[in-house]
């Protein structure tokens, strides 16, 4: 068994490619017509198309139980630009308990996308700041190794 790619079901599909390029700059990379992937992987899938598949109406956006979630190693200059881009938020950017800055936010269809700091830039900028390795694995929770790994 393989997974291939997350697929998100929406309600205009002209208006969530725009949405994906302009906000993370994603690309269609095969396009079915119905069923577009984007670069990394996310394949979007025309509702109309969707209801056929289930054999149902329905289909329910907005339930805040999934994510996409997406890591960037200029955090900084990510959120800046989103703050110009219109998005809902779900909340602004706020900093995990091991030091990762994440903000998540709605597409046009209310599906949840978080985009967090690369975790290595975490562990560079807290070695930067005057951490030693050792505070910096204790900051993050994560093993030696890992810190070594980013040094």
């Amino acid at each position: 068994m393989k997974l291939k790619n997350p697929m998100l079901v929406v309600t205009n599909m002209d208006r969530s490619v725009a949405f994906y390029q302009a906000v993370l700059g994603l690309h269609v990379v095969l396009d079915f017509g119905a069923n577009k992937t984007l670069t990394g992987g996310l394949a979007l899938q025309t509702l109309e198309t969707y209801r056929e598949f289930l054999g149902t109406d329905q289909v329910f956006f907005g339930g805040n139980d999934f994510e996409v979630y997406f890591e960037e190693d200029d955090f900084d200059r990510f959120a800046a630009k989103l703050s110009q881009c219109g998005v809902e938020y779900v909340h602004p950017v706020k900093e995990h308990a091991w030091g990762q800055r994440v903000v998540r936010f709605y597409d046009p269809d209310r599906h949840i996308i978080e985009v967090g700091e690369n975790m290595k830039a975490v562990c560079r900028r807290f070695l930067a700041s005057g951490l030693t390795p050792e505070q910096t694995a204790a900051r993050m929770d994560v093993p030696m190794k890992f810190v070594n790994a980013c040094m």
